[in-house]
């Protein structure tokens, strides 16, 4: 691909899963399967566009619009739409591609997809905010509906933007449908939808430390970077179990517990309600019980700890904050966000796994530990179908469904293609990878989309 321009994030998502698949034994077993792994690569789709739209001035200004339908082989297109300076191809693509796999471990009918914007909402009025959505939305209504492509929310993309973006679409279309999710409970919207990533996390780790023999969140120090969406219910959900949680940050720095503080639930409503308003941490009064390190992430700063849950953004585990944390006595990393390790760090974590037998830390990747998010949007779409709301108890109950299949899936397909020492803990990562790429692969081959 020396034709094409870098893009490293899909560059590195791409080799990521590809190395795990050349580790395995799955070519040896199916060599027909390279053929398919080149196939699903690229994106069936991109489709590029101008968003032109008016500030508060009354003066113009454009972004740069995307979404990429990367894969519909097991559904429509799916996946969020981010809303941030750094957007680029390079990160859709490799969004979108995490997206097709991790879809896919849900069991639920998804393809899927990425799209966002290069436009800042941090400093915009909610004026500006419904004004740029509409002109996002102008575009995007003419490529998207509930059977072809169904767009969520990601960072800078929250129910605020899901209202203006849904109201867009329904008058672009004159069509109510379920072409969104992450809307509003009285127009569509799923009950533990908010929740669902976050709680999907501690579910999928609770199965973890379960089949490691080191039992439950009760009494364990879990360290957490973020403090959006998926961080906040993550830390809830380890506090509501009986865990303590040291830490939260933002891309300004990170909140640290000391040895006799803990967040609360309280401490989480608080930092919620701020970033609601668009605030750094750094605003949050919490009247001297955590420390405030300014332009860090929490790794380094959090002395001993059982359980890291990387909650942020992609790559926010460097291969030295990885060593560290093998030093603090981590028995299980688990990514909230998409990608939230970099490879250099997953290599540290997967050779102590090789290394120490049941004794070791064990990993699982974002496309498996934080598949809940997606999973209860698949099924907000399925409610939409229906034209039907689930209570919260029925959703909650199908995501814990959802959650234990994921980690099984990946955890039998390891020891099926993953060739392990006796009392080695199964590599989730692999497993993951494996169990992915073939429900696609084979969905493609199945519908024609390649052969051999």
């Amino acid at each position: 691909m020396s034709n094409l321009p870098s893009e490293p994030e899909f560059e590195q998502a791409y080799k990521e899963l590809a190395s795990t698949l050349e580790d395995s034994t799955l070519f040896r077993d199916h060599p027909e399967y390279r053929t398919a792994l080149k196939v699903s690569a690229i994106p069936e789709r991109v489709i590029q566009f101008r968003v032109v739209w008016e500030d508060d001035k009354g003066a113009l200004q454009v972004n740069r619009g995307f979404r990429v339908q990367f894969n519909s082989a097991l559904g429509p297109y799916k996946g969020g739409l981010r809303f941030h300076p750094s957007v680029n191809l390079s990160i859709l693509k490799f969004l979108g591609f995490e997206q097709i796999f991790k879809n896919a471990l849900t069991g639920l009918n998804m393809g899927g997809g990425k799209g966002g914007a290069d436009f800042d909402p941090k400093g915009k009025s909610d004026g500006e905010i419904r004004r740029f959505c509409q002109a996002f939305m102008r575009e995007l209504s003419k490529h998207i509906g509930a059977d072809t492509d169904v767009p969520a929310g990601d960072i800078g993309v929250s129910g605020r933007e899901i209202g203006f973006m849904f109201g867009a679409y329904r008058q672009a279309r004159n069509r109510w449908e379920g072409v969104l999710t992450g809307k509003g409970l009285s127009w569509g919207g799923s009950l533990i939808r908010p929740e669902a990533t976050g709680y999907g996390v501690i579910y999928y780790v609770q199965h973890m430390l379960e089949y490691a023999g080191r039992g439950g969140f009760a009494g364990k120090k879990v360290v957490i970077s973020g403090s959006g969406n998926v961080a906040q219910y993550a830390a809830l959900k380890c506090i509501e179990l009986g865990a303590t949680v040291v830490s939260l940050s933002d891309s300004k720095g990170a909140l640290v517990a000391d040895a006799s503080s803990a967040f609360t639930p309280e401490h989480v409503a608080q930092i919620a309600a701020l970033k609601v308003r668009r605030r750094a941490l750094s605003d949050f009064e919490h009247g001297g019980r955590f420390k405030y390190v300014d332009g860090a992430r929490p790794w380094v700063h959090v002395g001993q700890v059982d359980v890291a849950l990387p909650c942020a953004t992609q790559n926010e585990v460097s291969k030295e904050e990885a060593e560290a944390l093998v030093s603090a006595g981590v028995l299980a990393v688990a990514e909230g966000s998409n990608m939230g390790c970099t490879q250099e760090a997953i290599d540290v974590f997967e050779a102590q796994r090789k290394m120490k037998g049941g004794e070791a830390i064990w990993y699982a990747p974002g496309k498996a530990a934080n598949c809940g998010g997606v999973a209860v949007s698949g099924l907000e779409m399925a409610q939409n179908s229906q034209r039907l709301g689930w209570t919260a108890e029925e959703v909650d109950a199908k995501l814990k469904g959802i959650m234990k299949n994921a980690f099984l899936n990946g955890l039998e397909t390891a020891k099926k293609y993953v060739e392990a020492k006796d009392g080695e803990l199964p590599s989730l990562v692999a497993g993951s990878n494996i169990a992915g790429f073939v429900k696609v692969a084979q969905a493609m081959h199945d519908q024609g989309d390649w052969w051999a």
